[in-house]
């Protein structure tokens, strides 16, 4: 029996995705042992797929969502006050097109939207007159009005990262490339006994847990219906629609730090954002999907949409081979009575299924990044009555995510280009945005950049490659190059092999 106690969790959670790790995160914190898998990277799907925005979904506001709409709204300022490194504000131009949405419908949203949220920080909306003639002004003609709001752009990957961090320092544990293979609710043991496989090594093990939560985003009915023993009497009455979102990566298109979003006629819209300096994101598509969620990519097509949409907009014209990178993401929707995968709700369904009023099995359908924090704590809130001597109150909101110990953004910058003064102004702020005080840990005292070992170009370094492996669950290149960075912009096929050359000759490389 002790073995098996030290095999026993209080919380067993599937998926390392947003909603996973801020479970993990929040219980942890709440005094809960919390045991998280994940089936291949932190964040490797749908959380590292977005539109790198935390913001209140203003065309939401159209669907009379206006409890999303508010609750995403005050998760915005929260996040600026707890991940001051990965989330940073962001002004964003609507352009008003006669054809579409007409000027009071826009003026009454985002009066709304400015004032769901009375405790907001960021500058309220407001209109601008647009002079297309100006050679500095990207919009061309007929643009003669745009309407301006705020939001927040966010490192959506690292965000992942920094909870599962977060919640690893608070004594969870955290499994990538562990994949669920069956679940059975033992009632003889009073425990859930989920058996997972290692990837890495093709190994099996057999955890055990008090409580689980379904959070594997796309796969959430994969689990309820092929990894739940059929005599552990798991049922679910909802349905995720998955809704395939496409984005491009071009050279920056525009002079300047604001954002666009653009209309189009078929109602939806299109974000055009300033990305990592040097590059314009755009996107994204709403389009139905049904096959496997790992093997999703961009349709030409959708390139086509995409570009079709911008050029409309801007003088600086782009066609397909300006493109540099594309992704693709599946999100996870919570099923509804839309048929336009553009108006399925972003808001989000906990199912709780128990067996007398013991073994909690929570599925969570739907959500979007914004809102991770609050989905977190109402999924706690759900389980509470199982776990009532042993869980704390709720607290995320008052502690800031590893390496958010800093007041000021641009002071940390400049700390950290006068005590490393081989960093160039432009490293110095891509290390503080990605690791915040964190980079203190791998910088370390270094005096020149021949002491970070080796240089795998555009400023990637042995010491900081070790540092991912080490310390942030790092175990291939794409990890490295996409998701805890994104060098992915920039790497060669022959900067790409070095790294992977490197990484093959570590005797502690899984």
């Amino acid at each position: 029996m002790q073995d098996l106690n030290k095999l026993t969790t209080d919380l067993f959670i599937i998926g390392g995705g947003v909603n996973g790790c801020g479970i993990a995160y929040d219980a942890a914190g709440r005094g809960l042992s919390v045991r998280l898998c994940e089936m291949r990277d932190l964040a490797s799907e749908t959380s590292s797929y977005s539109s790198k925005l935390i913001h209140g979904g203003l065309r939401y506001l159209e669907s009379y969502e206006f409890r999303l709409v508010r609750e995403a709204l005050k998760e915005r300022e929260v996040l600026l006050k707890i991940a001051p490194h990965l989330v940073h504000p962001l002004h964003i131009l609507m352009p008003h097109d006669t054809h579409h949405r007409p000027a009071w419908m826009i003026r009454m949203g985002l009066f709304l939207y400015d004032h769901l949220n009375l405790s907001q920080t960021l500058p309220k909306s407001r209109t601008l007159k647009i002079n297309p003639d100006f050679p500095e002004e990207p919009l061309k003609h007929p643009i003669k009005t745009a309407f301006e709001y705020s939001d927040c752009t966010v490192d959506d990957a690292r965000l992942v990262l920094h909870l599962a961090l977060g919640a690893e320092k608070k004594s969870a544990q955290i499994l990538t490339h562990h994949r669920v293979e069956k679940i059975i609710r033992n009632i003889e043991l009073n425990r859930y006994e989920i058996e997972v496989f290692n990837t890495k090594t093709n190994s099996k093990n057999i955890f055990y847990s008090k409580a689980v939560i379904n959070s594997a985003g796309p796969w959430v009915e994969d689990i309820l219906k092929n990894k739940i023993s059929e005599d552990s009497h798991i049922h679910s009455s909802h349905h995720v629609r998955l809704i395939k979102g496409s984005h491009l990566v071009i050279k920056k298109l525009y002079a300047g730090d604001q954002a666009y979003i653009l209309q189009n006629s078929d109602k939806r819209i299109v974000f055009v954002i300033p990305y990592r300096d040097h590059f314009t994101l755009i996107g994204t598509t709403d389009l139905a999907y049904t096959g496997d969620p790992h093997e999703v990519k961009i349709s030409p097509e959708e390139s086509d949409y995409l570009i079709k949409i911008t050029n409309q907009y801007f003088k600086s014209q782009i066609t397909p081979d300006q493109i540099i990178w594309s992704y693709s993401g599946v999100r996870p929707l919570q099923s509804d009575e839309h048929d336009n995968p553009s108006k399925v709700t972003r808001d989000y369904i906990l199912e709780l299924n128990d067996f007398s009023g013991t073994l909690p099995f929570l599925s969570i359908f739907g959500g979007k990044i914004t809102t991770f924090r609050k989905l977190a704590e109402h999924a706690l809130n759900k389980l509470k009555p199982y776990f009532l001597n042993q869980m704390g109150e709720p607290w995320t909101d008052q502690e800031v995510l590893p390496g958010g110990d800093f007041s000021n953004f641009k002071s940390l910058v400049l700390e950290l280009s006068e005590k490393f003064s081989f960093l160039s102004q432009e490293e110095a702020h891509r290390i503080a945005y990605a690791y915040g005080t964190r980079a203190f840990e791998w910088l370390r005292e270094a005096k020149k950049i021949s002491d970070l070992g080796i240089h795998f170009g555009h400023g990637l370094t042995e010491s900081e490659v070790d540092f991912m492996i080490r310390s942030e669950f790092a175990r291939s290149t794409e990890d490295i190059l996409n998701r805890r960075s994104k060098f992915v912009l920039c790497f060669s096929e022959q900067e790409t092999q070095r790294l992977q050359e490197y990484l093959n000759g570590r005797d502690d490389w899984i």
